[in-house]
C-alpha cells in the first residue's frame, strides 16, 4: 500500500484552510486560490493563484502552505507553483465543489475557445470620456498592422460606436455559414455595432447584460480567423457595462488612456483599479493630448500639467507607454476615416502612436516570456515519480 492511499485531496485542502491573510479576506481554500492539487507517493503539488494586488505576499503564503501540510501524515514533500493572476479567471470559491460567480471574477482567458485563432486581446479603456480613447485604439491597431502584425479592431463602445467613421467604412458585413465576416480597412479587420445598426438607433438604452450579450455575439459570431492582436475599444468609464465587457472579452492586458491633468490621476486610477480587480494586467498608460504641437513652428506647449500622465503612471505603479501630442490634423484624419499613422506618417502624433504600439507589443512579449518560463504541474509530478 503506497503512502498516496493515506493522503486524500480533502485532507490537503482541509490543512490548507489554516492558511490565510487579511488581504485575501479569508483562507486560501475558501477564496479559491488553490487549484490543480496532485498527490503522488506522498509528494504534493498544487497551483496557488494570487491576484496581482497581493503578489507581495507570495513568499509568506507559500511558506504557510508548506508548514500547514507538514502536519499531514504521509506527506514527503510539497511543491507550490504560484501563478500571479493576470489574464486568467479570478478565484471565486472553494477549490472543491461548484462555486457561484463572483462579482469580481473576470471572463475567459485569452486564447480560450471564444477566440481560438487570436493570440492576444488588448483592451483600450479610460476612466472617463473625452480623452481620445477611440483615437488611440484606432491608431494603435493600425500601427500594429503597419509593423507587420495581423490585427483586428473590435468596437465595443456600444454607447457611441465611432470606429466606422474613424476607419472610413459604412457598409454592412456579410455572413458566411451564419457568422459575420469582419470588414477590412487599412490592413485591420473591423467589427462594430455601428456596422449593424441604423444611424437613428443612438437612442437605444443599453443595460449591462445587453452590452455583454451584444459584444459576446460580435466575438463568437464573427470569423476573426488568425490574429496576432485583437484591439478592443471599450466604453469610457468604470461602470457596470465596462465590468461586463471586461469579463466577457478574453483579455491579455489593458491600455488606459488619460489626459495630463492632476484630477485625471484619480480618474485613471479607477480604470486601473477596475482592470486589476478583474486580474487583467495593465500594459500601461497612454497620455493623450499631453501637449500642443504647433504645425507651423513645431513648438510643444503643454495643454494641462506638464508630464502629468507620466507622473500618473509612476504613482499608479504601471508602465508609461507614451505621450501623444494634440494636433488639429489628428481630428481631421479621424473625420475623414484615415488614421493619422497612415494619413500623416511623418507627423509628430503618428510617430508617437507608432512608439506606443511598439511599447504595447513589448509589454505583451514580456508577459508571454514570463508565462513560458513557468513550469507545469505535470513536469513537477514527473520529477517526483523519478525521485
Amino acid at each position: 500500500m503506497s503512502e498516496q492511499d493515506f493522503i486524500s485531496e480533502e485532507a490537503v485542502l482541509r490543512a490548507l484552510q489554516s492558511v490565510g491573510a487579511p488581504q485575501i479576506g479569508g483562507d486560501i481554500v475558501q477564496r479559491g486560490l488553490v487549484r490543480e492539487v496532485k498527490i503522488c507517493d506522498g509528494h504534493i503539488a498544487f497551483e496557488l493563484l494570487l491576484p496581482a494586488p497581493i503578489a507581495n505576499f507570495q513568499a509568506a503564503l507559500e511558506q504557510g502552505c508548506r508548514e500547514a501540510l507538514s502536519h499531514v501524515e504521509g506527506v514527503r514533500s510539497v511543491n507550490v507553483r504560484t501563478r500571479i493572476l493576470s489574464s486568467g479567471p479570478a478565484p471565486s470559491g472553494p477549490a472543491q465543489g461548484p462555486a457561484g460567480p463572483s462579482p469580481a471574477a473576470p471572463g475567459p482567458q485569452a486564447g480560450s475557445n471564444l477566440l481560438p485563432g487570436v493570440r492576444h486581446v488588448i483592451a483600450v479603456g479610460s476612466g472617463k470620456g473625452g480623452v481620445g480613447k477611440s483615437t488611440v485604439a484606432v491608431n494603435l491597431a493600425t500601427a500594429l498592422a503597419l509593423d507587420g502584425h495581423r490585427v483586428g479592431l473590435l468596437d465595443a463602445d456600444v454607447y457611441g460606436p465611432s470606429i466606422p467613421m474613424m476607419m472610413g467604412l459604412r457598409q454592412t458585413p456579410h455572413t458566411v455559414d451564419g457568422k459575420l465576416v469582419p470588414l477590412e480597412r487599412h490592413g485591420v479587420q473591423l467589427m462594430s455595432l455601428g456596422f449593424l445598426m441604423p444611424d437613428d438607433s443612438a437612442h437605444v438604452i443599453w443595460r449591462g447584460p445587453m452590452v455583454g450579450s451584444a459584444v459576446r455575439q460580435m466575438i463568437t459570431d464573427c470569423h476573426w480567423g488568425e490574429l496576432d492582436y485583437l484591439v478592443v475599444d471599450l466604453p469610457p468609464g468604470t461602470g457596470d457595462a465596462q465590468l461586463t465587457l471586461a469579463q466577457t472579452v478574453p483579455l491579455t492586458g489593458a491600455v488606459v488612456v488619460m489626459t495630463s491633468q492632476d484630477v485625471a490621476v484619480n480618474i485613471a486610477s479607477k480604470a486601473v483599479g477596475m482592470f486589476q480587480r478583474l486580474n487583467v494586467p495593465i500594459l500601461g498608460v497612454v497620455g493623450n493630448m499631453d501637449f500642443f504641437a504647433c504645425p507651423s513652428c513645431g513648438t510643444h506647449t503643454p495643454i494641462f500639467t506638464r508630464g502629468g500622465s507620466e507622473t500618473a503612471s509612476e504613482k499608479l505603479g504601471v508602465p508609461f507607454l507614451g505621450s501623444i501630442p494634440l494636433e488639429p490634423a489628428t481630428v481631421e484624419h479621424g473625420d475623414r476615416g484615415v488614421p493619422t499613422v497612415i494619413a500623416a506618417p511623418d507627423s509628430s502624433p503618428a510617430q508617437a502612436f507608432r512608439e506606443v504600439a511598439r511599447n504595447v507589443a513589448s509589454q505583451v512579449n514580456a508577459l508571454d516570456a514570463a508565462q513560458a518560463t513557468t513550469p507545469g504541474l505535470g513536469g513537477l509530478l514527473g520529477r517526483f515519480k523519478k525521485d
